[in-house]
C-alpha cells in the first residue's frame, strides 16, 4: 500500500489569528462583512452537507453530473500523473477524476482541515493501494508550495468556490495558481453560471431555512471563539441577486438597533435597525468572462463542459 503522507504548511495558530484579524477588520469597516470561510466549523460543515441535498440547491448535483459524464474526456484532454485539489474536503467528487486518470501517480489534496484530510486520505489509500496521497494542511489563498511530484499536473478547484472571491481576489488567486503550474499543466475549474434570478435566489434561501441557519452559524463561531455576544435570532437571513456584479450576496440584517461586544478583541460594535452584515458573495459566470480572467492569468481555456441543463460548468485551461 502506498503511504499516506500529511504535511502541515499552515501554522498551528494561523486559523485563530486569521479569525481575529478578519472579525476586527470586517466589523469596523463600512459596510460590515465577514468572510464566508468562517461558516465552516463542524456544525457549519454539517449544515452545508444538508444544503447540498436540498431541492433548491443545484450546484453540487450539477457538478457531480459533469464529472460522472465527462471524467473520461477530462482525463483524455490532460492525462495527468499528479492531481492537486484545492479545498479538497472529503474528496468525494474527486474520485471520478482519480478513477479516470489511468496514469495517475500522486494525489495532493489541500485543505485547512486536518481531520478532513486524514479521513479522506486514509480512505483513498485503502481503496487505491497504488495511489500516492500527499495531503497538505494549507490555506491556498495565502501562498502555497507544492511537493515535487511527476507531471503533467492537473490542479482542480471545484464546487464553484472561486465565486466567493471578489474580482481582485480572483485575479490574485488565478495568478497564484498559474505560478504553481509548469507549461502544459492545467487547471480544472468549477464555475456556477448566470441564470434566472429566481433559481439563484432560491438556491441561497431555501424553504426549509437550512441556508438561513448556515448563514447565522458564522455568528455562533465568533461567539465561541472570541467570546462575542451575538444573538443569532436578532438577525434575519437575506439573499439577493446583484445583476450588475452578477453575484448572489448573503447578508445578515439586524432586526433592531443593538450593540455587540467581542471581548477577545476589546471591541464593541453597534448595528442600526436594518443594517446588514455581508457574509458571502457568490459570483456567477459566463464562458467569455471565465476565458478572459484565465487568459489574464496566463491560462488558455481549451475545454468547456456543462451539465445537461446548462447550470454549471467545468473548464480546462492550460498553462502557457
Amino acid at each position: 500500500m502506498s503511504p499516506f503522507r500529511l504535511t502541515r504548511i499552515l501554522p498551528e495558530d494561523a486559523t485563530a489569528a486569521a479569525l481575529r484579524a478578519d472579525v476586527r477588520h470586517g466589523l469596523t469597516t463600512a459596510p460590515k462583512s465577514l468572510p464566508p470561510k468562517w461558516f465552516y466549523d463542524a456544525y457549519g460543515s454539517e449544515l452545508f452537507e444538508r444544503i447540498t441535498e436540498l431541492p433548491e440547491y443545484y450546484p453540487t448535483r450539477a457538478e457531480r453530473e459533469i464529472l460522472a459524464d465527462r471524467a473520461g474526456e477530462i482525463a483524455a484532454a490532460l492525462p495527468a500523473r499528479t492531481l492537486v485539489e484545492l479545498g479538497s474536503g472529503s474528496s468525494e467528487k474527486t474520485r471520478y477524476l482519480i478513477d479516470a486518470l489511468a496514469d495517475l501517480h500522486t494525489y495532493v489534496p489541500v485543505d485547512v482541515s486536518e481531520s478532513a484530510l486524514r479521513q479522506a486520505g486514509q480512505a483513498l489509500t485503502a481503496e487505491r493501494p497504488a495511489l500516492d496521497v500527499h495531503a497538505l494542511i494549507a490555506d491556498f489563498t495565502s501562498g502555497l508550495t507544492l511537493p515535487d511530484t511527476p507531471g503533467p499536473r492537473l490542479l482542480a478547484f471545484l464546487g464553484g468556490t472561486i465565486g466567493n472571491l471578489l474580482p481582485a481576489e480572483r485575479a490574485a488567486f488565478l495568478g497564484g495558481v498559474r505560478a504553481l503550474l509548469s507549461p502544459g499543466d492545467a487547471l480544472l475549474l468549477g464555475t456556477d453560471l448566470v441564470k434566472d434570478e429566481g433559481v439563484l435566489v432560491r438556491a441561497y434561501d431555501d424553504a426549509a431555512g437550512v441556508t438561513a441557519e448556515f448563514n447565522k452559524n458564522v455568528l455562533s463561531v465568533v461567539n465561541r471563539e472570541l467570546g462575542a455576544d451575538f444573538d443569532p435570532d436578532a438577525f434575519e437571513h437575506v439573499a439577493l441577486w446583484d445583476p450588475g456584479a452578477e453575484w448572489i450576496e448573503m447578508r445578515l440584517r439586524s432586526r433592531a438597533a443593538q450593540s455587540v461586544k467581542v471581548p477577545a478583541l476589546d471591541l464593541a460594535v453597534d448595528f442600526a435597525a436594518g443594517e446588514e452584515l455581508r457574509t458571502e458573495v457568490s459570483a456567477k459566470f459566463r464562458e467569455e468572462r471565465v476565458a478572459a480572467e484565465l487568459s489574464t492569468a496566463g491560462l488558455h481555456l481549451t475545454r468547456w463542459w456543462t451539465d445537461r441543463e446548462g447550470r454549471f460548468a467545468l473548464s480546462l485551461s492550460v498553462a502557457r
